[in-house]
């Protein structure tokens, strides 16, 4: 009874648009799955709790043919890349390997449907398609936290956050993962209120909305488990200075705390030295970029601190079991496959 009267109260305050909004959403091969999902159950959802077909969605890919998800499993599609209208919202789902996915035929098609004005959108790591096509330049994004930096590297001319999604003008970003129902949930409220995105968000048992306010990842008290005001200030200049770090005498100096304090305090905690730390993080950026970037090794060491390739390779090889070129190699192995 309860579940028929939230229906009637929907029912009877939602409008019935003159056509339903139609999403496209185009997989690229080794999209992840969860943010694909998330989308079109947040739209489904809305549909059963008003009635009426609010929204409609179909899929795309490149050559029309059935395409793999990074978990292996494969959908079909209903069109390869047609045109669109500008009433439609395009939604490219990416995943792993974003750049072999990012075939010059999808960029071109992207550019060219861009000019009819629809709302374009790029899920989880599919931000770097839109600005591979110029789509996002003097615009926000964001884009999953793991391909961040390689992301700043290749396009300066995009203003990069660490929010869950952004929407600047008829250009929207997201995160990846669950943030796709955060959106969702934003533009179902935009089109038909908040009381059905809190229906929708209520069906997906989603207790905690996020905005493009919040960020992506979780706070460095949460993420290293140990919450201490010092010691978070020091890992947050860390993470903030990789291409020219600071040394831990001017880091304790800035939490007003001596050099031998703030060893302790590392040990203590992290079991390891502030030294140790900034280094990990340093080879941390090192390797996601020798993963998704094109950037020469020398160029890598120097954008991770590191003054000279040979002190970079020996680093990288103890904390890695492998070498800086080999990791490169290795990675592009992978991809010819």
């Amino acid at each position: 009874m309860i579940l028929m009267d939230i229906f009637d109260q929907l029912v009877g305050t939602i409008e019935a648009p003159a056509k339903p909004r139609r999403f496209v959403f185009v997989l690229l091969e080794e999209f992840t799955m969860l943010c694909f999902s998330a989308a079109v159950e947040s739209l489904r959802i809305a549909n059963r709790m008003s009635g009426r077909d609010l929204y409609t969605w179909v899929l795309m890919s490149e050559s029309g043919a059935p395409v793999r998800c990074s978990a292996g499993i494969e959908f079909v599609v209903q069109h390869e890349l047609i045109d669109v209208s500008r009433d439609d919202t395009v939604m490219i789902c990416g995943g792993v390997n974003i750049k072999t996915a990012s075939s010059k035929k999808i960029v071109n098609w992207l550019r060219r449907e861009s000019r009819r004005g629809p709302l374009m959108a790029g899920l989880c790591t599919a931000g770097y398609t839109l600005a591979k096509a110029g789509l996002l330049d003097g615009k926000r994004a964001t884009i999953h936290w793991e391909n961040q930096d390689s992301f700043i590297e290749e396009f300066e001319e995009v203003e990069l956050t660490k929010s869950v999604f952004v929407v600047d003008g008829n250009r929207i970003t997201t995160a990846g993962g669950t943030s796709s129902i955060d959106l969702m949930l934003k533009l179902i409220a935009q089109d038909h209120g908040e009381d059905l995105a809190n229906a929708v968000a209520d069906q997906l048992i989603y207790s905690s909305i996020r905005t493009d306010q919040d960020t992506q990842r979780l706070s460095i008290p949460t993420r290293i488990g140990v919450r201490h005001p010092k010691l978070s200030q020091v890992i947050q200049k860390m993470e903030q200075n990789i291409e020219e770090p600071i040394s831990p005498s001017i880091l304790a100096r800035d939490v007003n705390m001596s050099t031998r304090q703030l060893e302790r305090l590392f040990r203590r905690y992290l079991n390891r030295s502030p030294k140790r730390y900034y280094m990990e993080l340093r080879l941390q950026k090192a390797r996601n970029l020798l993963m998704q970037t094109d950037m020469s090794v020398i160029n890598v060491a120097l954008a991770c601190g590191f003054a000279s390739p040979s002190h970079f390779s020996k680093c990288y090889r103890a904390h890695y079991d492998t070498t800086p070129y080999r990791e490169r190699g290795a990675q592009s192995s992978r991809l010819s496959r």
